[in-house]
């Protein structure tokens, strides 16, 4: 897949604007807490390899069987937690006050979920996926199949477990480093709803996958196929609240972190799959680690001058500036971009310009005021796959001051 770098960048409203997400604190953002949902704590063992990497960074783990009587997302109208893991793919009924709609609730107050399925998910955990945009195979019974690109192992199996390697190309969603190595993947297939335009394949299966149950002989064609069956898939919300969904709770374990993998048809064998590598970058990405933007310092002033005037005559020159920051997971640093924009706005653009930046965080420009006067926007709103969306506006008056009157 190639490299979205879509951006849009316009003027609007009286105030400065810029929408963040509402779960990731400016002040602290390392301080994080995430709950935990297990079907069993044994998880807490076989999976701890993926578990620590997300304690090294920071966040706070609180475990807690699915099916707990005293389970909650809030108190008081307070959210407990800024991220919610489900790594309970079999649970039929969340324990306490969490149910389906309170998980939906949390991710529309701009909190954070990842949701690992497998072949003996509910239809609790299938609904919560299909809630965020994708739909999982209705074959109880199927896995994902591929007889091309398996991982070679020592006894012949029924294909099911994938080695893929079709990731998506993005920096921010994967980090810079390539993913050499296969990531192994057993478990079911689920496909993106078209109506959903928020939600990205990250790991795609090949085109010689399907969904089928890999115990009965076919007798119609499979309904998930090919390259239409995603594997992991992630959603940006346009609240900036981030998901990701994968048929794989395997694809986190221990055995499969540490696990070889030599792809069928292939002469190469890794020493390690690539699973740690690929579960550890998309989740620094899901909890906002990496791909989250702030915008500050939203100023305009004529040239040579520095305060901001409560007005401006026609034909003016005006600088424009904004400063962007990314957070690194340690530290707010200069975001630097080259598809930044601003414009001027009054029922419709008058002046549209893309901003340069001096590689510090500062973006800004010049430009003429129009021979039109009128009460004016300046509006930014920068999109961009895997960042955060910005949104940044103020109002501005610009006056003929040749046909003014103050009779």
């Amino acid at each position: 897949m190639g490299r979205n770098n879509f951006s849009i960048l316009t003027i609007l409203s009286v105030t400065l604007l810029p929408i963040l997400s509402l779960s990731f604190s400016t002040d602290s953002p390392t301080d994080r807490r995430l709950l935990v949902l297990l079907d069993d704590l044994s998880l807490k063992s076989s999976h701890s390899i993926f578990f620590n990497s997300l304690k090294s960074r920071g966040f706070d783990l609180d475990f807690k069987l699915a099916d707990d009587p005293k389970l909650a997302l809030q108190r008081y109208g307070q959210y407990l937690y800024d991220g919610l893991i489900l790594f309970s793919p079999s649970i039929e009924r969340f324990g306490g006050a969490l149910d389906l709609a309170s998980v939906l609730d949390f991710v529309d107050s701009g909190h954070d979920l990842i949701i690992a399925a497998d072949s003996s998910s509910s239809e609790l955990i299938k609904s919560v996926a299909t809630e965020c945009g994708v739909d999982f195979d209705e074959d109880p019974s199927a896995l994902v199949i591929d007889h091309k690109s398996y991982a070679v192992a020592e006894t012949e199996g029924d294909h099911t477990l994938i080695a893929a390697d079709d990731f998506i190309e993005s920096d921010v969603l994967l980090g810079k480093k390539k993913i050499e190595a296969p990531v192994l993947f057993k478990g079911i297939a689920h496909s993106l709803n078209a109506a959903n335009t928020l939600v990205l394949k990250v790991l795609s299966a090949s085109p010689s996958a399907y969904s089928a149950n890999p115990s009965s002989k076919l007798s119609s064609p499979p309904s998930l196929t090919g390259s239409s069956i995603s594997l992991v898939s992630v959603v940006q919300a346009r609240n900036n609240a981030r998901i990701m969904i994968t048929g794989s709770l395997d694809m986190f374990s221990n055995r499969f972190l540490r696990s070889s993998v030599q792809k069928a048809g292939s002469p190469i064998k890794y020493d390690k799959s690539g699973n740690e590598q690929f579960v550890t970058e998309l989740s620094k990405w899901v909890f906002h680690v990496r791909g989250h933007l702030k915008a500050v310092n939203l100023t305009h002033n004529k040239a040579g001058e520095t305060d901001e005037p409560a007005m401006y005559r026609i034909k003016d020159d005006l600088v424009f500036s904004v400063e962007i920051y990314e957070w690194s997971g340690k530290s707010w640093e200069p975001y630097v971009a080259n598809d930044v924009q601003v414009q001027l706005y009054m029922m419709s653009p008058y002046v549209l310009k893309t901003l340069s930046n001096d590689k510090k965080g500062l973006y800004h420009t010049s430009f003429k005021v129009p021979d039109v006067y009128g009460v004016f926007q300046f509006k930014v709103e920068y999109h961009r796959l895997g960042y955060t969306s910005l949104s940044l506006s103020k109002q501005v008056s610009f006056l003929d001051m040749d046909n003014f009157s103050f009779a």
